[in-house]
């Protein structure tokens, strides 16, 4: 028999953060408004806090204003916080790259990750190689850092430029960015997995989220 009623279709994974050390994403472009706000109260009774990702500035306006009251949004990312934002610490000592603006969104997504669970980081934005130079401006901001975060869409060629450079582990976040060829973010991560730079951790297309995370669990685990 279907079961509609709505604390049945969504079932929020409140020990996620005790086993892994990450709480579970509200993932929102998949969900109804109701079921968004289903998985909202689920976690935030929880755990009091709530991180959703890929919310659509029209899907946001469609929840509730008692569900939006409780919620930090950024357009840019797509994403919400609910709860308190604690003051997020600088140990990590992460970079994240992008190498046009077009990729700005998958990268916040990825700082907004970052900053609910209390982790902080630094941008350098549209240092793509088609200028070189702003790669080599910025080496001694790159050489020091000891998480990359590279989102890169086009041919991806900044992901070995940068896995060249850099001691720290280096993540690569092909983007959907390009057109032709390039259209869609294929070519961008068959370049990541391709790279001749070796240890270079790769993330599916646009998966910012995904890349923080990566982050997250190598902070962990030193």
């Amino acid at each position: 028999m279907i079961d509609d009623d709505m604390e049945n279709l969504v079932c929020f994974d409140t020990d996620r953060v005790e086993r892994i050390g990450l709480t579970e994403a509200i993932l929102a472009n998949v969900k109804t408004p109701e079921q968004i706000s289903e998985a909202l109260r689920q976690a935030h009774n929880s755990k009091g806090k709530a991180l959703i990702t890929r919310l659509e500035v029209e899907k946001f306006d469609a929840l509730s204003e008692q569900d939006k009251a409780l919620l930090d949004y950024d357009s840019i990312s797509k994403t919400a916080i609910s709860g308190k934002i604690q003051t997020p610490s600088n140990e990590a000592n992460i970079l994240i790259i992008t190498g046009g603006t077009s990729d700005l969104s998958v990268a916040r997504e990825a700082a907004r990750t970052l900053l609910f669970h209390g982790v902080s980081c630094n941008e350098l934005i549209d240092i793509g190689v088609a200028g070189l130079w702003r790669v080599l401006h910025n080496q001694e901001a790159i050489k020091a850092a000891s998480i990359l975060i590279v989102c890169a869409g086009m041919e991806g060629a900044l992901f070995s430029v940068i896995g060249g450079l850099a001691r720290g582990l280096v993540i690569a976040v092909p983007t959907s960015n390009g057109y032709g060829v390039s259209e869609g973010g294929r070519v961008a991560l068959e370049s990541a997995l391709s790279s001749c730079a070796p240890g270079i951790a790769t993330t599916n297309i646009d998966n910012g989220y995904g890349a923080a995370c990566i982050a997250l669990r190598s902070i962990s685990a030193s």
